[in-house]
């Protein structure tokens, strides 16, 4: 299937040069000031004739799952150096393992939910994993191209390049993937994925048809090491200085490695049914007003495949106990999900949208063998198919915006339902705020109700009651000024992982309690002059009797900086110091073998600052990030951990750029 759509692509680029690009209208846009600064495209050529001189940044198109629509940024900004990662995006809330593309422990959690349907598992391993809602579809006036490239720990890099054309007016591919390899600074921690993106989106020329849809191939590898030895652990908190070499620390094994593999295939296509448009005339008014209606279907498939392996040339019984077998230990979960939707959707300017959903999901998820442990039968599979229906609703009013969507599983073997209403009111351009509710009933992860191992007490076959959460929540922003997210949870029958007491080995139990958890962050950038202080603040509460559920109080990310444009405003430069830090609590320990993150409540980890100086350039279309990383560590401490038994990273160079091309 790739193989034919590189050649179908191939096709596609030898005719981008007979094809004629028209510039098309301008989408929807941000408001940010900041866009007639630093964003310009000319034709630089004379004579050139692939670009319109009317063509503006603005019509570059970026749609999103939602069809929220924005177009190409090439402004270097804060929130850029925020997602200069390797996820590409803003990770305040998390804190990566010392080699790139490991994984991220998490300091905080959003217990919002908008599906009925329990997930893959392996959660540790999905932070790069690209779902639905991270591809996005694209309308160029003009083949477009973005390169980015970051440098990583030792050997290795990673690299993002990317490419869109519309071949015409109605018609757009895209192109892109994302490498990555890792050697890092410890032993056995070699990391290496990859990610590859295929999109395309069609409108008809009467844009009564609408079609998109992306195949998506990733995977992610890493070397698993255990984390450090008590002894290791000892040396590196004492910053010996022969330690500083942290690849003659010793670990837990130097055997095992574990990988995620996923491919999905995603349609999405609409037609409008009925479509029309009134022109009334009102008296004693001196304009038109606009009659809008519309009725159309859409129909939404998915097929979803993904394994997780867990492999070890020889068992580790000291760790994980006793084993099936004593070398080549593989344990391998796998998943099929076809999922289809079909809506009926109708919209006019006085009601607002409405829309009405049925769905079926097929899914086959479990492994090629039976296990029989003390004269207990574990299944091999948990497959069926679910039915469900569900709505959304949404309606534009002056300055309030109001929204609902709701789904439920009404056949098939695992209960399910959700229900979401938010509200936006716009005072004006200054100020906003909205209030949002949300319930949900959803079966645990596939990987909690059914485990199988080549380690006899990592078998498990459960029936689980639903996670039952509630979720109210609300926001305030004025300007840049002050920008309030506050948030208040219950959550029962919460599933969590976590070290048997009988056996010592870890495994998911179901909670008895009801927790409740309260957060709230403030955002806000102070500017004078060039000069700017930009604060990221939470703080968080939990009332849980069993301690399952644990986050720092607070949590936060500070960046005093200094912009200015340079050389006449040939280059725009931003350099400034970031501090992270968050507070000590019981932080979640690391299982590679079920690629998960479980509770420990033994040891308290955190209070130690995390200082970053960064420089970073704009020049045309190119934006140039130098960063000094942890530049403290060797001087506040080594006491930094992004999970139990392992170290946080180093001091580190890092640097990177992010370039564009409008051809």
């Amino acid at each position: 299937m790739l193989k034919v759509l590189l050649t179908c692509f191939g096709l596609l680029i030898v005719n981008i040069s007979t094809a004629q690009i028209q510039p098309i209208q301008k989408g929807t846009s941000i408001d940010d000031k900041s866009f007639g600064v630093q964003d310009s495209i000319r034709s630089k050529t004379k004579g050139a004739s692939t670009k319109s001189p009317k063509t503006k940044i603005e019509d570059y198109l970026i749609i999103s799952q939602g069809r929220d629509t924005t177009f190409v940024d090439t402004t270097l900004t804060i929130r850029k150096e925020y997602k200069f990662n390797y996820l590409r995006k803003d990770n305040f809330g998390l804190i990566p393992f010392s080699n790139v593309g490991q994984s991220y422990n998490s300091l905080t959690y959003n217990f919002q939910n908008t599906e009925a349907m329990p997930k893959f598992g392996a959660t540790a391993r999905h932070f790069n994993y690209m779902e639905i809602d991270d591809i996005f579809y694209y309308r160029m006036p003009t083949p477009f191209t973005e390169l980015f490239y970051r440098t990583v720990f030792e050997q290795g890099q990673t690299a993002d390049s990317f490419f869109s054309v519309n071949v015409s007016p109605q018609l757009n591919f895209s192109i892109a993937y994302k490498g990555m390899r890792s050697i890092g600074f410890y032993q056995h921690a070699i990391t290496s994925t990859g990610n590859f993106r295929f999109t395309s989106n069609y409108t008809s020329k009467n844009k009564k048809y609408q079609a998109r849809g992306h195949i998506v191939t990733q995977d992610l590898y890493n070397e698993e090491n255990g984390g450090l030895i008590d002894e290791s652990v000892e040396n590196f908190e004492a910053g010996i200085e022969e330690f500083l070499e942290r690849s003659i620390l010793d670990v837990n094994y130097e055997n095992a490695e574990n990988i995620l593999i996923g491919k999905r295939i995603y349609l999405d296509q609409n037609y409008d049914i009925y479509k029309k448009v009134i022109e009334k005339y009102l008296p004693n008014t001196l304009n038109d007003s606009t009659s809008k209606s519309r009725l159309s279907v859409r129909h939404i498939m998915t097929f979803e495949d993904k394994y997780y392996q867990y492999k070890q040339t020889t068992a580790n019984t000291t760790i994980f106990g006793d084993a099936f077998k004593s070398r080549s230990l593989s344990d391998k979960a796998t998943l099929e999900n076809f999922y289809n939707e079909l809506q009926l959707d109708y919209y006019n300017n006085v009601l607002g949208n409405v829309q009405i959903n049925v769905n079926n999901t097929n899914y086959n998820y479990g492994y090629n063998k039976l296990v029989v442990l003390n004269s207990n039968t574990i299944v091999n599979r948990l497959k069926g198919n679910v039915f469900g229906v569900g709505g959304k609703y949404s309606k534009r009013y002056k300055g309030f915006r109001l929204n609902g969507e709701l789904g439920v599983n009404v056949t098939g073997d695992f209960e399910g339902n959700y229900l979401k209403a938010d509200a936006t009111f716009k005072l004006n351009d200054d100020i906003s705020a909205s209030a949002s509710l949300n319930h949900s009933s959803k079966v645990p992860n596939f990987n909690t109700l059914l485990y199988q191992s080549d380690y006899l007490n990592y078998n498990w076959q459960n029936n689980f009651n639903n996670i039952e959460a509630q979720q109210i929540g609300f926001n305030l922003k004025y300007k840049e000024l002050a920008n309030i997210t506050a948030d208040f949870s219950t959550i029962n029958d919460y599933v969590y992982f976590k070290k048997d007491e009988t056996t010592a080995q870890v495994n998911p139990f179901q909670n008895n309690k009801s927790i409740s958890y309260f957060r709230v962050k403030l955002e806000n950038e102070i500017k004078f002059g060039k000069f700017a202080l930009n604060n990221t603040i939470m703080y968080q509460n939990v009332k849980d009797d069993n301690q399952v559920l644990n986050v720092p109080e607070i949590n936060t990310r500070n960046t005093f900086y200094f912009s200015s444009h340079l050389f006449k405003k040939a280059m725009y430069l931003q350099t400034g110091v970031t501090l992270n830090y968050f507070s000590k609590y019981y932080m979640d320990a690391y299982s590679p073998l079920l690629s998960e993150f479980y509770v420990q409540n033994e040891t308290q980890y955190g209070d130690f600052p995390r200082l970053d100086f960064f420089l970073n350039a704009k020049i045309r279309q190119t934006r140039i990030y130098f960063k000094l990383e942890h530049f403290n560590s060797s001087f506040t401490g080594y006491n930094f951990y992004s999970a139990p038994t392992y170290p946080y990273r180093d001091f580190a160079i890092r640097f990177g750029l992010v370039w564009n091309f409008f051809l």
